[in-house]
């Protein structure tokens, strides 16, 4: 049974006297699940993003996901701001990796500041931290940017290519809307040797391309929504030696507790989810994920 405690890390405590009405309860974090037979690794979280009811410190974040078997995580920056913080925080706890990037949604607003290549130049130098592994995260989003926004997205998602050949970083991606035209890119500039399509949000089509390519799939919270049929038949033909789990933190917290704050401790409901679908024993799963991310992005210690 689930350890029906939240943990220590993410109480807040309530101001007296003070009703917590539904929507405030929303943000309350859910119940910490069982813990994994064998430890995995949260291939994706932001531990800047403050949600929940408060906030939760590096340490205290990690230590209550190695309570439930994830021994840790890779903390992803998405501007300057989140990159900068990432390596302070790789830097704070061996328990984290870390990815720098400028997310494909923030890269036109770089640009439209005159200060897209500036920007670019501190990515590169930032993701000489020996335990940045990672660029990330990059990509293309067809749903919240368009028009001229598209062709700054472009343009930076082919210089954080480079970086990450030229660093042998691996590669993460955000593809939203847009699988076509990632998988385009990834094929004109020549791809890094190791590719992470992070919360994977394609169906067995795209797998199948991960597949060929060699490129890891990481599936989030999001697998267990109703409505993600596709993600579904996408776990169902990935090859075993390709697939990852995420949190994406604080966001795309997995079911039944969706619409609360996600965090690393919640990992184990999505590998769960996984086992269950794939017919796959439980601690053999978690042993295939722990090789694989160490595959993708080289060890903790």
């Amino acid at each position: 049974m689930c350890n029906p405690q939240i943990p220590d890390a993410y109480r807040a405590p309530e101001a007296a006297g003070s009703p917590d009405d539904g929507a405030a309860a929303k943000r309350h974090y859910a119940p910490a699940p069982e813990p994994l037979p064998v430890p995995v690794m949260d291939n994706h979280t932001h531990l800047d993003f403050p949600d929940g009811k408060g906030p939760v410190g590096i340490a205290a974040a990690l230590d209550a996901a190695a309570a439930v078997g994830v021994q840790g995580a890779v903390q992803v920056g998405c501007d300057l701001e989140s990159s900068r913080f990432t390596v302070a925080a790789v830097q704070q706890d061996s328990r984290l990796l870390g990815a720098v990037a400028l997310h494909p949604n923030d890269a036109p607003l770089y640009a439209g500041r005159g200060e897209l290549e500036d920007a670019l130049a501190e990515i590169e130098q930032l993701a000489a931290h020996p335990r940045i592994r990672a660029i990330g995260e990059t990509g293309l989003d067809f749903f919240r940017t368009q028009g001229e926004g598209l062709a700054h997205q472009r343009y930076s998602f082919r210089r954080h290519i480079d970086i990450a050949k030229r660093l042998g970083l691996a590669l993460q991606i955000h593809d939203r809307d847009a699988h076509d035209d990632v998988v385009q890119v990834l094929e004109e500039e020549g791809a890094p040797e190791r590719v992470v399509f992070h919360c994977f949000s394609g169906d067995e089509d795209l797998a199948a391309v991960c597949n060929r390519e060699g490129w890891y799939m990481s599936f989030a919270g999001t697998l267990t929504f109703r409505n993600a049929a596709n993600l579904r038949s996408a776990l169902a033909v990935a090859d075993p030696e390709l697939v990852l789990v995420e949190t994406d933190a604080p966001f795309l917290t997995p079911h039944p507790h969706r619409g609360k704050p996600n965090a690393s401790y919640m990992v184990p409901y999505t590998v769960r989810a996984m086992a269950e679908l794939t017919g796959t024993d439980l601690a053999a799963l978690c042993t295939q994920i722990s090789a694989n991310t160490v595959r993708a992005y080289g060890s903790w210690d």
